[in-house]
């Protein structure tokens, strides 16, 4: 089992990010539409997926707007903000700030994605969300990038996520 830190303490996080090389795991997630999405809804595309506890904290509305504002920039890519959020909940949040470059999808209703992905927070009273972590996948959905915050107060690395598309 992994482990990160909040405020210092230790947390674990079940299962194993994927790694540079490897082919994304399978996943299923539940958009803002209610409407279940694969990696095959994004075919063709890059995918930033930007894995967070919830919309509702500061780190994860400061990412999920950074985010939104990268993917601007970028041809070819969808920004994923994946979270145990319901979809109405981060639906509201998009809404009220005019976030429209990232697309939320949620584990409400597959939390086998957490633990697949290796972001599942474990043993604590996080227990049901996500550790904050960021994968790249090319259009053929092969890891790119891929880091799990250590102190999921931080921020994570954006000059690394878009270096790997860039690269």
């Amino acid at each position: 089992m992994q482990q990160i830190t909040r405020a210092g303490e230790p947390m674990d996080v079940a299962g194993t990010l994927p790694a540079p090389g490897q082919t994304a795991p399978l996943m299923t997630l539940t958009n803002a539409n209610l409407e279940d999405v694969t990696l095959d809804t994004y075919s063709g595309k890059r995918k930033v997926l930007n894995i967070i506890p919830s919309v509702d904290t500061p780190t994860c509305a400061v990412s999920t707007r950074r985010f939104n504002e990268l993917a601007s920039q970028l041809d070819n890519t969808v920004v994923l903000v994946v979270s145990a959020d319901l979809p109405f909940a981060a639906k509201r949040f998009c809404g009220a700030e005019g976030l429209d470059n990232v697309e939320t999808l949620s584990t409400f209703r597959h939390r086998e994605f957490q633990e697949a992905w290796g972001v599942a927070l474990a043993n604590s009273a996080m227990e049901g969300l996500c550790a904050r972590a960021v994968v790249v996948l090319d259009p053929d959905n092969r890891v790119l990038h891929s880091e799990l915050v250590s102190e999921l107060k931080n921020e994570p690395d954006y000059e690394a996520a878009l270096a790997a598309l860039k690269g």
